[in-house]
């Protein structure tokens, strides 16, 4: 296929894609920059569904995001599953693809779950052969997710961000950073989300999600079905300070409220970006006037 766009052609604070809101989305309620498109959702069916995304593309420009790639399994990716996103991509033309870092799949069976991955040399390898076969019949650089989890191997190697590291240089791809998701684990798992954010390749990081998690005391959940908590706000004018002009997309997968909901938490995000791009400015021609 013609090799996808690189990342610069979606900007702002953009929306994920979800069926309830396709037609105030085509009548251009919002005011709605642009969408992440879930492939899964569309690769493998035909008709009306699909019409309609083929609508929503005439409109607004999109990325695709995936969640049964099973980049991390150890057996040889699903054949099936990646034609199947692939000739999708052909017809869309997404300005690029992402994935979680996580396995989905094994003998066979898809677990609807993303499954934690061990933070070991030979996970970086197998992550980053996968990576490559996708890359090459992409024709260009696809976006890796950072995934929210629940428990540590204590076989692990060295820490996630050394992990992601390693990956991205490995692979040569990109990350798609999940703010919430770096809280989460920072909760669970008892790091600093901060440190975590500083140690990440800027050059890398083409892409952030937010979305909410619920609080279960001890641990968190990436639920994706409530607001972005409060927390996660703040962490993500940290990331924006870090990573600026890189593009956002707002997820609510559960309990998916009205449009207007989505719209006021991603017009909130603006405002953070907005905000934090401000106070650099104005830095930056502080120093320009100092004596």
């Amino acid at each position: 296929m013609a090799a996808l766009r690189e990342p610069g052609n979606i900007e702002g604070v953009g929306l994920g894609l979800r069926s309830a809101h396709s037609a105030e989305l085509l009548a251009g309620v919002g005011d709605v920059p642009w969408l992440e498109v879930l492939a899964d959702n569309y690769a493998h069916g035909d008709g009306l569904p699909l019409r309609n995304l083929e609508s929503i593309r005439e409109r607004y420009p999109v990325v695709f995001h995936g969640v049964g790639m099973s980049l991390g399994s150890a057996e040889p990716l699903d054949k099936s599953y990646l034609d199947a996103v692939l000739d999708l991509a052909r017809r869309i033309e997404p300005a690029w693809l992402s994935e979680h870092l996580a396995w989905t799949s094994s003998g066979g069976r898809h677990h609807h779950e993303l499954l934690p991955l061990p933070f070991l040399d030979e996970t970086v390898q197998v992550l980053a052969e996968h990576v490559q076969q996708v890359q090459d019949r992409l024709g260009g650089r696809m976006l890796v997710e950072n995934s929210a989890t629940y428990m540590a191997f204590h076989d692990s190697q060295m820490s996630e961000l050394e992990f992601l590291g390693r990956v991205l240089e490995t692979a040569d791809c990109l990350l798609l950073l999940d703010v919430n998701n770096v809280y989460v684990n920072a909760r669970n798992h008892g790091f600093d989300a901060r440190e975590f954010l500083r140690g990440l390749p800027a050059d890398r990081v083409a892409q952030m999600h937010l979305a909410g998690h619920d609080d279960h005391g001890d641990y968190l959940i990436d639920a994706h079905g409530s607001p972005v908590a409060e927390p996660v706000w703040a962490l993500f004018a940290e990331a924006v300070r870090l990573f600026p002009e890189v593009p956002v997309c707002v997820e609510w997968d559960r309990d998916v409220p009205s449009l207007e909901v989505l719209v006021g938490e991603m017009n909130r995000a603006s405002g953070v970006v907005t905000e934090v791009t401000e106070v650099a400015l104005a830095g930056q021609e502080g120093l320009s006037h100092a004596p």
